[in-house]
């Protein structure tokens, strides 16, 4: 699997934002990916150090529209810690917009 396969996008919500503050990055990761390659993924793409990698499963939410009731997809979510002094410029620039 390609590094551009391995992480999907970023997750942006209040939390992922908070623990960008402490050098924690979250992302939206394949769901066959395991840590080693999420971690050697990050590392290529934003030439960082990771430091540890955890993982977590989305389950999916039953949601309804009108009569129509159905499923969220499934996901994997991954929450990158980096060495002191390392971050990744695409939270960097949306952080700077909060005032």
């Amino acid at each position: 699997m390609d590094h551009t396969q391995v992480i999907i996008r970023p997750v942006v919500s209040e939390k992922s934002y908070v623990l960008a503050a402490h050098g924690r990055y979250t992302f939206r990761v394949h769901q066959d990916a395991h840590k080693t390659q999420i971690r050697q993924a990050v590392e290529a793409l934003f030439d960082v150090r990771v430091v540890e990698v955890r993982t977590v499963s989305m389950k999916s939410k039953p949601k309804r529209r009108g009569v129509t009731s159905g499923r969220t997809r499934r996901w994997k979510k991954a929450i990158v810690e980096l060495r002191a002094g390392d971050s990744i410029p695409v939270f960097q620039g949306i952080q700077g917009l909060e005032g």
